[in-house]
């Protein structure tokens, strides 16, 4: 086990976009070392870790969760820190405005400069695109903000298959992906800091979780449909509700009246997926509601989504979520207890 010489300073950042359940999640796992230490031997019975929460005015600062957070400093009152992390936010119809906090983007750079390592939690990765850090170099984030990440900081590679991203020279710059995966975040930054006994033994006694599957399985399928071409539109609408048909593409050629190689271009162009691949995200997608909302066998769900090979239907679903039909059944489907009807419910 790895015991810091001295503890490790972590400054968590509030603001008014900010979530309070990732700020305080990930403060009580830091501060309760002591705690914890008295309950397992391999969690530093010392403070390995102080996190305090800063903000740009020392003043209480509200928060996109409605519940006021009161800073310990303010952000012009710490010349240094080891980590700064910054927290999930939520924004108006979920469009990234920059430069609304150029006071912390001028500070997160400062920090960077003397030495600290710069955290993110899902949609938090916004304000740290945009000290320009992370240009060129890989990223994550919650798949409801991809769109505007993009759009905003084109020169990001983002991957959203990923729940944890550590980039930089010395490995600085640190992403989570969408909401509970603080729990990856925070037991890495435990895990590098003091060692993998004590981020196994936190996660146990925390109920924390590894998504070790990656952000694959969560991610639903949207569609673009923002790009302008009439005749791909009207394909796309009817396609919605017929992508279960035998040979879909071939009878969306027909219905458009395009030739072949031209509607497929333009399909491509438009969505960013070959049509036959388009029509496979969005059988897997009617295959996973399934998968969550029904009993029904795996093979009749391929069936019933357009696959008559089972075998197929499977190989398909792994590719595209990451993991296996009954895989995915298990982690999406209500458990047992949630499903009971409860005491006092209306009957259905």
């Amino acid at each position: 086990m790895t015991r810091p010489a001295s503890p490790i300073d972590v400054s968590l950042v509030a603001m008014p976009d900010a979530l309070v359940s990732t700020i305080s999640g990930i403060y009580d796992v830091f501060n309760c070392f002591p705690l914890l230490g008295s309950f397992d031997a391999a969690i530093p019975a010392e403070t390995a870790f102080r996190a305090e929460i800063v903000a740009p005015t020392p003043v209480e600062t509200p928060t996109a969760s409605g519940l006021p957070l009161t800073p310990h400093r303010a952000i012009d009152d710490v010349d240094r820190t080891d980590i700064v992390i910054i927290p999930s936010v939520m924004v108006e119809d979920g469009e990234w405005v920059a430069g609304r906090y150029s006071a912390l983007v001028d500070w997160l750079r400062a920090m960077h400069d003397r030495g600290a390592i710069l955290c993110s939690a899902c949609s938090g990765v916004l304000l740290l695109a945009e000290t320009g850090l992370l240009d060129g170099r890989d990223a994550t984030i919650h798949w409801a903000y991809a769109r505007t990440f993009r759009e905003n900081f084109p020169q990001v590679r983002l991957n959203l298959a990923k729940v944890l991203v550590a980039t930089g020279e010395r490995q600085e710059f640190v992403m989570s992906g969408a909401s509970a995966s603080w729990h990856d975040l925070v037991l890495y930054l435990v895990a590098r800091q003091v060692g993998p006994t004590a981020a196994q033994a936190i996660a146990k006694f925390l109920l924390l979780q590894w998504h070790t599957d990656g952000q694959s399985p969560y991610v639903a399928f949207e569609a673009p449909t923002d790009h302008g071409d009439a005749a791909i539109l009207d394909a796309q609408r009817w396609l919605g509700d017929h992508h279960s048909v035998a040979a879909p593409v071939d009878e969306m050629v027909r219905r458009s009246g395009l030739a072949e190689r031209s509607f497929k271009r333009r399909f491509s162009k438009a969505t960013g997926l070959a049509p036959i691949v388009y029509v496979q995200h969005l059988r897997v997608e009617e295959a996973k509601r399934r998968l969550e909302r029904t009993d029904a066998p795996i093979d009749e769900i391929g069936w019933a989504v357009g696959y008559e090979d089972p075998a197929f239907f499977r190989r398909l679903f792994k590719r595209i979520t990451g993991i296996t039909p009954g895989a995915y059944r298990r982690k999406f489907r209500l458990p047992a207890f949630a499903q009971a009807e409860m005491p006092g419910a209306a009957a259905g």
